[in-house]
Order: structure tokens, then sequence, then C-alpha cells
């Protein structure tokens, strides 16, 4: 019994200190948080606080030339692949390679040899019948025949007669011509090469203009007008060259959701190339009274583009709707006014209700 008692108070005792053990662990770690917040906080309270330097502007309305930038591709006026229309060996070649050519100019000779035979078989042919159709009309004045014996006669000299000419004109598609004036390309033939009208011989390209071919985000459409001017420039060259929208699409390409439209440059130094791409600059309506903010201003998020306003010494979020851009500014349709101090430098770790000291530029 004596012992029974002891090993209970023992183990009061032990649930006591454990107690105590507890109660001074959770006291200590309450006091090292409240000394904690007691030596930093306040520190970073002041931190928070501290303002953020940044540049700024102050909007105001002015002129906007309403430029759209876009991306084009440069193309011969007129270009095609010379082939021959008809097979046979080539005799003889009359071209240089990358030569100027003038429209009608015999590029090449294909062998006509037997085609000539042909013709001079046809010939005969054609004559024969000729002959019988003359006796036959006389005999059918006579009386001595009948109509469609005539008829028949008649027919058969027809035929031997388109015959000749069908012939003939084969004979003329073995010089092959120029259909207009250019410079032609690289060759795929030589003297004694069969060629077929499936064999590519050169291209010949009139480079003295070109079309500068782009297209244009439908919003856009109802601003582009015919015989606009529009300028752009080629990779790996600063000079400007200057083009005329000679002609629209008529419609609204549904994959895009752009509008094709195609312009005429001069080329006649022969500085571009076909096949090149151009920086398009297209001229749209001038606006006037337009609220234009720089580039750098500008945050794209989720639902938009947002910019931050100067407010009370603090940052201010707004979104804003904008439409073209240049290299160095945008114009903004909604969300700002007159007055307003855009932010322009450190924005992106800008928080809304920051502390600011701005620098108007």
């Amino acid at each position: 019994m004596r012992y029974k008692d002891t090993l209970i108070k023992i183990m009061k005792i032990k649930t006591l200190v454990y107690s105590l053990l507890l109660i001074g662990l959770v006291g200590l770690i309450g006091y090292r948080i409240t000394k904690n917040n007691d030596t930093k906080g306040p520190k970073d309270k002041e931190k928070d606080k501290q303002p953020i330097t940044v540049s700024g502007t102050i909007v105001h309305l002015q002129t906007f030339d309403n430029n759209l930038a876009l991306s084009g591709s440069i193309e011969a006026n007129e270009q095609v692949e010379i082939r021959s229309e008809v097979s046979g060996i080539v005799k003889n070649i009359y071209f240089q390679e990358g030569s100027n050519v003038a429209k009608g100019q015999v590029l090449f000779k294909v062998n006509d040899i037997e085609l000539k035979a042909q013709l001079a078989q046809a010939k005969t042919k054609e004559s024969l019948a000729s002959e019988n159709e003359r006796r036959a009309k006389l005999l059918l004045q006579k009386e001595a025949i009948s109509q469609e014996e005539y008829d028949v006669a008649r027919a058969d000299f027809k035929s031997a007669q388109a015959q000749s000419q069908l012939i003939q004109a084969q004979i003329e598609k073995t010089s092959v011509r120029a259909p207009f004036s250019g410079k032609i390309g690289l060759r795929s033939i030589s003297p004694g090469t069969y060629v077929t009208p499936t064999l590519l011989v050169a291209k010949l390209v009139n480079s003295g203009q070109l079309k500068i071919t782009f297209s244009i985000p439908e919003k856009y459409a109802s601003q582009v007008k015919k015989n606009s001017i529009i300028t752009f420039k080629v990779t790996g060259s600063n000079q400007s060259y200057s083009a005329k929208i000679y002609a629209i699409e008529p419609e609204v390409e549904i994959a895009t959701r752009t509008l094709k439209v195609r312009a005429l440059a001069d080329n006649k130094d022969g500085k571009l190339l076909p096949g090149t791409f151009a920086d398009v600059q297209l001229p749209l309506d001038i606006i006037k009274d337009a609220i234009v903010i720089p580039t750098e201003a500008i945050i794209p998020v989720q639902d938009g583009k947002k910019v931050f306003i100067a407010n009370k010494g603090m940052a201010k979020e707004v979104m804003v709707e904008t439409a073209t851009r240049t290299d160095a500014s945008i114009l903004v349709l909604s969300g700002l006014k007159v007055g307003d101090t855009v932010l322009t430098s450190g924005v992106m770790s800008l928080k809304d209700e920051a502390p600011i000291v701005v620098k108007i530029k």
C-alpha cells in the first residue's frame, strides 16, 4: 500500500515538472516572437514606407502621325517560267544567263527537221485535195456529180489544210521567245538537251517595277485607300523607298482576319530584288488631340494593358485601351486624361499604392 502511494506521488511530481517545462517553452517561444517583432518590425515597416524614385511624363494632347508598321514581301511585277511547248532536241541557245532580253527575242531553238518533213508531206496532201475539190466543183456545176460527192471532196481539202496549219504552228513553237522584256536567270539546258513541256529552262523576271504585298488587321481596313503612298525598307539597307497602293483585296481573309494589299514601286536602278522582305510603314488617318505615351509605360496583363500614374505621392494602377504604336510611343484610346502623370521607369516592380517620388521628364 505504501509502495502504491509512493508511485502515485512520483507520477504527480513528473506531471507537474512536465507541465512547468511546457509552460516555460511556450513562454520562451512567445518571448522570442515578440522580441523579433519589436526589433525587426519597425525597420521593415519603415523600409516598406520608403518612397521609390521613378520617372514620369505629364499627359497632354498632341497630333499623332498614325503609321502602321507591317511586314511585306517583294515580288517582280512580271515573272514567268520559260519552257518549251514542244518536245525535242535543243539546237541553239540565244541568250546569256543573267542578261536582259527584249520582248519577242528568240531565247532558244528546238530541232524542227522532223516537223518540216511532216509539213512538206501535209502540203502535198493539201495541194492534191485542193485540186480534187476544184475538179469536183466543176463537175457539180455540170451536174456530173451530186452535191454530197462535192461536199466530201471539199471536206478532204479543209482537213488537209488544217493539218498543214497545225504542223506549221508546231514549227513556230520550236522557236521559244521572251513574252516580255526583262532579265533572264540561270538556264538548265545546253545545246543537245532533250526538252519537254515539263522541263523548266529558265526564269524571266521584269523587275523594273516591283509589287509590295502585305496584310493589315481588319480594324484598319476602312483607312486604306487606293493610290495611297507607303514607305518601306529592306534588310541590310537604311534607304527608304516609296510605293503606291494599286490593289486591295475585296474581302478579309477569314483565317487571319487580315486584308491583303498590294503596292507598286519603281526599281529602275535594280537595287531591290524580288523575293526579299520589306518593312512597311502604312500611313493611316492623322489623329489630332490624341493622348500618346511612351511605350515603356505600358505593362501587358492578362486582361489587357495597364499603366501606373502618380496619385498623391503613391502609384495608382490604371487599365488602358491602346491602338497603334511606334518604336517610341503608343496611342491611348481610354483610361487616361490630360494632366495625369504617367510613370515610365521602374513600372514592372511597382505595386498599387506604393509610395513614390516622381521626376518629370
